[in-house]
C-alpha cells in the first residue's frame, strides 16, 4: 500500500524504514529531515502505525508518504525505492528497522536468531542494494545505517541482536569505502543505550524513572545526529558516531 501527500521537487527525499510509533526513533527521524524541508517517505510493516505517523507529520506541514514494507523481502525493498524514487529523487535512505528479544543463548532458536540477522543485517544490504544504483546515477546520497551498543561489543542474552548489529556495522564500513570515493556518504550510527520511545517504554516502563533525567537517549537528539551526518561537508564525512548518554558509566 501506498499513501502520497503534496509531493514536491523542492529537495531529495529521505526515505526512513522501520518506522513505527511517532514516539520512536524512525518517526524521529522523518519528522526531523520533513522540519528541514525535505519530502520523507516512511516505510514499515505496521499500516495502522505509519498512518498515525504520517497524520501527524501532514498536522505540521510535511511532504510526506507512507509505504508499507517488509524490509526482509528483496522485491519488497526494491518496490520501496522504485516508488519513493517516482515521487522525488532519493537523496538521504535511512535503515532503521528491526528489534530485539533477548534471550539465553542455549535458549535462542534458529527462527529467533535468523529473525534478527534478517531484519537488521539482511534489511541493510538489501535497502543499499536497491538504492545505491540511483546515487551512483547522480553522483550523490546519503546512506545511514542505524546501529546499537551490540554492534561494539556482546553482552549476555544478547546473542542474536549482537551478530546481526555487527554484521551491520561491517557492512556500513565496507560500503563506506567503495562509495565514498563516489561522492556517496555512508553513516552508521551506534545507538549506545536505552531509548525514551514507545517500545523500550511499553517493555520497561520503569527504567527511564531508574535511569534519571537524560538518561535514556531523547528521540529528537538522535534525529539531529541523522541531520547532522547528511549536512556535513565532504572533507570531513564521519563513518561512525556512537551516542550515549551522558550518565552511561561502562
Amino acid at each position: 500500500m501506498t499513501t502520497m501527500q503534496n509531493v514536491t521537487d523542492k529537495k531529495g527525499t529521505v526515505l526512513v524504514s522501520g518506522v513505527g510509533s511517532s514516539d520512536g526513533l524512525g518517526a524521529a527521524i522523518a519528522r526531523k529531515f520533513s522540519q528541514g524541508g525535505y519530502p520523507v517517505v516512511i516505510a514499515g510493516r505496521s499500516e495502522q502505525k505509519l498512518q498515525q505517523t504520517l497524520d501527524e507529520l501532514m498536522t505540521n506541514g510535511a511532504t510526506a508518504s507512507m509505504i508499507i514494507t517488509d524490509v526482509t523481502d528483496a522485491a519488497s525493498v526494491r518496490e520501496l525505492v522504485n516508488k519513493a524514487e517516482a515521487l522525488t529523487p532519493i537523496e538521504v535512505a535511512v535503515h532503521n528497522a528491526g528489534g530485539n528479544n533477548p534471550a539465553p543463548f542455549l535458549e535462542v532458536t534458529e527462527e529467533s536468531f535468523t529473525t534478527h540477522w534478517r531484519e537488521h543485517t539482511l534489511g541493510s544490504f538489501l535497502l543499499a542494494q536497491a538504492v545505491l544504483p540511483h546515487f551512483l546515477e547522480r553522483s550523490r546520497g546519503t546512506l545511514i545505517l542505524t546501529g546499537a551498543s551490540g554492534s561494539l561489543r556482546g553482552k549476555a542474552k544478547f546473542s542474536p541482536f549482537s551478530a546481526a548489529k555487527g554484521g551491520v556495522r561491517n557492512l556500513a564500513q565496507s560500503l563506506s569505502r567503495e562509495f565514498g570515493p563516489k561522492n556517496i556518504h555512508v553513516g552508521h550510527v551506534i545507538i549506545d543505550g536505552g531509548i525514551n520511545g514507545e517500545r523500550l517504554n511499553r517493555r520497561a516502563p520503569q527504567l527511564k524513572a531508574e535511569r534519571g533525567e537524560d538518561g535514556m537517549l531523547n528521540i529528537e537528539a538522535i534525529a539531529e545526529a541523522y541531520w547532522m551526518l547528511h549536512h556535513q561537508h565532504r572533507s570531513a564525512w564521519t563513518l561512525e558516531l556512537d551516542l550515549r548518554p551522558w550518565s552511561e558509566n561502562f
